[in-house]
């Protein structure tokens, strides 16, 4: 399986923004107060239809305060020599109008050589979509705070991470287990960028190597609770389908501290841990550089 999600939450290490830029693929947007599924969708320049499909929603399309959702990156007609407005919309099957309007551009709708277009995407949504989504700008209480929102807010407002303290030398293991899927194609066109390590359910997880926490939460689906920490030179490590987190985001951990405790969350059934090693964005086999 490939974990691109955690390609994302990984540049939340070096941020303390409420959004998440990811090269090409689109970004993650923490919802706020005031945020509707129609503003954000205008604000981003993204079609409501490809926010929503994305991020697997269902009618009538509620969000709620602190809902991480992952805005995929609008699609760009780069203008052509020959190309008009009227020319790139029948093109990418989009109104005019609706393209006009999107990359503010007023009549006579004159282009230039190289100018990006954002596109609305071929396949819109529907009027009565954009109706039941409007009804959520005011009027959902899913919207509101919730009565006691306080420690939930700032665990997950974006802090300022410590200084990285320096490695000692080799990972080492986050568990003792057997590697029960390789890092690697698995088949099916799907590729694993760590290992996943049976162990029995409460079997503690240390951290691989001296560090600050950067990210724990389980808003991300498929990973059920997930831990990220920042080591220093660029290395990352990720901690997934744990039980339990027993650290928390911004702390200053050692190596061999325990951060949680092996679980089956997320989209696994039986006891186990996903480990990942990334030096800066890049996935790496992590039994190459773990210390038995």
């Amino acid at each position: 399986m490939r974990w691109f999600a955690v390609f994302f939450l990984m540049l939340l290490m070096s941020c303390s923004t409420d959004t998440l830029t990811a090269s090409g693929r689109g970004q993650f947007y923490r919802v706020k107060k005031e945020d509707t599924l129609f503003s954000i969708s205008k604000r981003s320049r993204t079609p409501l239809r490809s926010i929503i499909d994305r991020n697997h929603l269902r009618a009538p399309y509620k969000i709620k305060v602190g809902q991480l959702l992952f805005i995929p990156a609008a699609p760009v007609h780069v203008v052509r020599k020959g190309d008009t407005l009227y020319s790139v919309s029948r093109k990418h099957g989009v109104d005019m109008n609706t393209l006009a309007n999107l990359n503010q551009i007023e009549q006579p709708y004159t282009l230039s050589l190289g100018q990006r277009l954002f596109l609305p995407g071929a396949v819109g949504i529907g009027e009565e979509e954009v109706k039941e989504v409007k009804k959520t700008t005011r009027s959902s209480s899913e919207l509101q705070p919730e009565k006691k929102p306080q420690k939930r807010v700032s665990q997950k407002s974006p802090i300022a991470l410590p200084k990285t303290p320096s490695r000692s030398g080799r990972f080492m293991w986050p568990v003792k287990g057997k590697v029960i899927s390789n890092f690697g194609s698995s088949g099916g066109g799907r590729h694993n960028d760590g290992i996943n390590i049976k162990a029995s359910k409460g079997t503690i997880v240390k951290a691989t190597e001296n560090g600050v926490v950067a990210y724990a939460g389980n808003e991300i689906k498929g990973f059920g609770n997930l831990l990220l920490i920042k080591h220093s030179d660029g290395w990352v490590s990720a901690y997934a389908h744990t039980d339990k987190i027993t650290v928390k985001r911004g702390q200053t951990v050692k190596k061999g501290q325990e951060i949680a405790r092996v679980g089956s969350t997320g989209n696994v059934k039986d006891a186990q841990l996903h480990f990942e090693l990334r030096k800066g964005t890049k996935a790496v086999n992590p039994k190459e550089y773990l210390k038995d």
